[in-house]
């Protein structure tokens, strides 16, 4: 091909399969097409006849974005013309001008908006906006949430108040999903969203000449892929996006390629678990963080995925296409380069071994020419499919690239074009940064238990982005991952004297290792760290680093080795013993208090530990006790990983303590007699105490 050619396009990318599946409603023998609007052409665009519809999401794991292309794509079928667009996206000055928008929002960590709708949420608390700025706009807010969060739906609360407040008209009230329902949060969503379309119909009823497109005809893909007949002469895949040289502060748009310096296992052998410390070296990437700040790492999917991907629908992964929006003002994903090759898609944007929502198989029945697959994929995209679906895919977290296998015959017949709008992109992955600069300039470390366990399905599960790093061996060869920093949910007091107990066990004690390093660079003292893991010589992290900062008298460390004993001993056990210090450094010196890891009744358990303290050390009553702890949080004197649950506190009547609330709360409960509150804690041994008074002892003068 000369030089500076255009290249030459075919219209698959198929080896020889069919190229459109039969149309659901003629039975499995009919032809299925996308519907075409009338009067649109070959764009799929209708000429709607009502004011556009706005959807505007904020989403940090992609449930909210789910849910948003789903209204989009309901809409639609109800010939409103639809923009969906994350709302830092979005000009929020032209909000004054919309006549009709829902806000899709999902709450993060402790009641904070998701990432990608920080900068509307601080505009559309600007105190000078007059009340009336949003008079001429109908709204609606669906709210995602966790009710095991404290903040359960604070986002979605706050803004449709504020909505309120600057004169927009609700069409509903509040939709308020919940993820701990047993169905998810579409046991509150489906019922709203009904509720929805019925006020938007009256007020823009569907044309009778028109009518409303059925849910079994495929709507038009977003994009078309043109695929070229040869591949182009300089490829642009490897240097798209991420660099070693960046021009700017890296980004999820612009990631910085580190080479992985070192990747080690640091849990024994017998241990159950692997668990590595991987040391990045970040060289001219620009990159600047602190202790409590996290990285965010964009994995890739494994070559043996992505073979039986390509296999399963018939694609060549070496052949190149050009990615083009049906619709004007559509943009083509700023991750994937022009041309792209059908390997780079699936290895880098497509997350196959995800656990697909319930639009996946909605989308997937409109495009299978399979009688019976399509009678099943129907059965489980419906209202009343839910917990067929849930014991399906949800409970043995079955993925996209085994549900295609399951259904071989409409994987086949799945069109490229649709590859985006059925699979969602791969996300980035956040881990704490376990490092700090005035320690280790010029790298970054982090501490990742790489994820494996078995359900009933036979191939044992894997986390993508831990399996992924562990497999990278930099003494292979060299080895770039493209990672990027963003603030994390801890941040630490600058002052040297102020007090600080850090509660980690596990892996949740890396963003301490950075803060302790940090605060020991600064010569701050006053270093307090609970840790807990299950045996001293398996998975005991950073042993030794800990044991010499004790030595120097940096760190008072106090340890949990949950099974060294006959009786499980965890960190909220210590604190308990240790109550007296507890509450001396939180009420006397004004500690910051600070709490991290993933244990699932953990982040309770260690609430109900400082209640229980605050009560018997402070005399305080069981509700003064949830009021302090309430007040320690509100000024963020106590602090938790905002990726990890923030439980309340309640007072338990069967035995008048203090307890978390959700699901910690209630099995909290179950462990002991009666229904009322936890077990005591053992008593530790009297030699073990007389040293740790020793050492409060030696060390007075330096706390």
């Amino acid at each position: 091909m000369p030089s500076g050619a255009r290249p030459e396009c075919v219209t698959s990318g198929r080896r020889q399969k069919s190229e459109v599946p039969a149309d659901p409603a003629a039975g499995a023998g009919g032809t299925c097409r996308p519907f075409e609007f009338p009067g649109a052409g070959l764009s799929g665009r209708a000429q709607m006849p009502s004011p556009g519809l706005l959807v505007l999401f904020g989403s940090q794991t992609g449930t909210a974005q789910d849910v948003a292309e789903r209204l989009g794509r309901d809409a639609r079928r109800r010939r409103l013309d639809c923009r969906v667009q994350a709302l830092d996206s979005y000009s929020v000055v032209n909000l004054i001008n919309e006549p009709l928008v829902v806000f899709v929002c999902a709450t993060a960590g402790q009641g904070e908006p998701p990432d990608n709708m920080k900068n509307f949420w601080r505009f559309i608390f600007r105190k000078n906006l007059p009340s009336t700025s949003l008079c001429q706009m109908d709204f609606a807010v669906l709210g995602l949430g966790d009710s095991s969060y404290a903040k359960f739906n604070f986002v979605a609360k706050k803004l449709y108040r504020r909505l309120l407040q600057l004169g927009g008209s609700a069409l509903l009230p509040l939709c308020l999903g919940d993820d701990q329902h047993e169905l998810g949060p579409d046991a509150a969503v489906d019922p709203w969203l009904h509720d929805l379309w019925e006020k938007v119909l009256w007020l823009y009823p569907v044309p009778p000449d028109l009518g409303v497109i059925p849910t079994g005809v495929p709507l038009p893909s977003t994009f078309t892929l043109h695929f070229l007949l040869e591949a182009p002469r300089t490829c642009s895949e490897e240097q798209h996006g991420a660099s070693t040289d960046p021009q700017g502060p890296p980004s999820e748009r612009q990631p910085f390629l580190a080479p992985m310096v070192t990747n080690q296992r640091v849990t024994g052998p017998s241990h159950f678990q692997d668990v590595r410390l991987i040391e990045f070296d970040i060289t001219g990437s620009g990159l600047s963080f602190a202790a409590g700040d996290v990285v965010l790492i964009q994995p890739e999917n494994r070559a043996s995925d992505l073979g039986r991907f390509c296999q399963a629908l018939g694609l060549d992964p070496d052949q190149y296409f050009t990615l083009q929006p049906r619709e004007p003002g559509v943009p083509c994903p700023a991750q994937l380069p022009q041309p792209c090759s059908v390997r780079h898609l699936v290895a880098h944007y497509l997350d196959i071994a995800s656990v697909p929502r319930r639009s996946f198989f909605e989308l997937l029945a409109c495009l299978s020419p399979h009688e019976l697959e399509r009678e099943k994929l129907l059965q489980l995209s419906s209202p009343q499919g839910q917990e067929e679906l849930y014991s399906y895919c949800n409970r043995p977290r079955r993925t996209i690239l085994e549900v295609l296998c399951d259904f071989p015959h409409t994987a086949g017949a799945i069109p490229a074009d649709y590859l985006l709008d059925l699979i969602p992109l791969i996300r980035p992955r956040a881990f704490s940064i376990a490092s700090s600069l005035l320690a280790h300039p010029l790298r970054l470390q982090i501490l990742v238990a790489v994820v494996q366990y078995q359900t009933r399905l036979k191939e044992p599960r894997r986390g993508l982005c831990s399996s992924w790093l562990a497999s990278l061996d930099p003494g292979q060869g060299p080895v770039y991952v493209p990672l990027w920093v963003r603030p994390g949910g801890l941040t630490f007091p600058e002052t040297p004297d102020t007090p600080v107990i850090m509660v980690g066990p596990g892996t949740g004690v890396a963003p301490f290792r950075a803060a302790i390093q940090e605060r020991v660079a600064r010569d701050q003292t006053g270093n307090f760290l609970f840790f807990g893991c299950r045996w001293r010589d398996q998975d005991f992290y950073w042993e030794a680093e800990w044991l010499q900062l004790e030595r120097k008298g940096c760190l008072m460390l106090f340890t949990a080795f949950s099974r060294e004993q006959e009786r499980k001993i965890y960190v909220q056990h210590r604190l308990r013993e240790l109550g007296p210090l507890v509450w001396d450094l939180l009420d006397r010196q004004g500690a910051y208090f600070y709490l991290a890891g993933n244990a699932k009744c953990m982040p309770a358990d260690v609430s109900e530990a400082l209640a229980s303290i605050f009560q018997e050390e402070g005399g305080l009553s069981g509700p003064d006790a949830a009021n302090y702890l309430a007040r320690l949080q509100r000024t963020l004197r106590f602090q938790r990983d905002r990726r990890f649950p923030v439980t309340l506190c309640h007072i338990c009547v069967p035995c008048h303590k203090v307890h978390g609330l959700g699901s910690g709360w209630r099995s909290a409960r179950t462990r002991a007699p009666g229904g009322g509150g936890p077990q005591p804690a053992q008593a530790l041994p009297a030699s073990i105490l007389e040293s740790l008074s020793n050492k409060l002892w030696a060390l007075r003068g330096r706390f």
